[in-house]
């Protein structure tokens, strides 16, 4: 199985090959969030010549061989723009989305969502799974996938904003917290109209 993969990949493989990815160039994999392109180049493995991409992730410590003729559908991609980031903002600010599925299925939602790597599904998850402002209402399981959403789309800010990510941190949860402010006093100037 691992010889018909092998295979497979190795016959995609052109040698003049034109691909977006450069050595420093900072980009998203799905499952593991921002990494940074160490080197592309060919390799030989089980006796066959692969181009592979090799991606370093700073934060876990990892790094991954892609081989670059599945680099689109293994989902890799370069950073998201400015324009994009200003929309996931703007989801972020958003009234958060309940669903009254059981929590399991929703688990399983907002992780499907989380390794997309996709901005705007990390943001929906964040916006949707963000805590109380006194901390209360949520249970482990919903901090955990919070927390990891919050990560992954943090990184993706400060490698595109060029900041620390505890700085991209305090960002997004900022604007979590004016978000929260803004729908609290709305709901206070509804209750005092009536």
């Amino acid at each position: 199985m691992v010889r018909a993969a092998l295979e497979a990949t190795a016959a995609k493989i052109k040698p003049k090959e034109a691909h977006p990815y450069r050595k420093g160039d900072s980009v998203v994999y799905p499952t593991h969030g921002v990494g940074r392109v160490e080197r592309v180049g060919f390799e030989e493995i089980a006796g066959h010549r692969l181009n592979l991409i090799h991606i370093s992730f700073e934060c876990n410590q990892m790094t991954l061989r892609v081989p670059v003729a599945q680099a689109g559908t293994a989902g890799l991609r370069k950073l998201a723009s400015q324009e994009t980031l200003t929309a996931v903002l703007a989801t972020l600010k958003g009234r958060p989305r309940t669903n009254r599925l059981m929590w399991a299925k929703r688990s399983q939602e907002y992780l499907a969502k989380i390794n997309t790597g996709d901005p705007r599904a990390l943001a929906e998850v964040v916006r949707d799974l963000q805590a109380a402002g006194d901390g209360s209402g949520s249970s482990f399981s919903q901090r955990n996938l919070f927390e990891l959403a919050l990560e992954r789309l943090a990184g993706e800010f400060a490698a595109v904003k060029r900041i620390a990510r505890p700085d991209a941190i305090e960002l997004l949860n900022r604007t979590l917290a004016e978000a929260r402010s803004n729908g609290a006093s709305a709901q206070q100037q509804a209750a005092a109209a009536d």
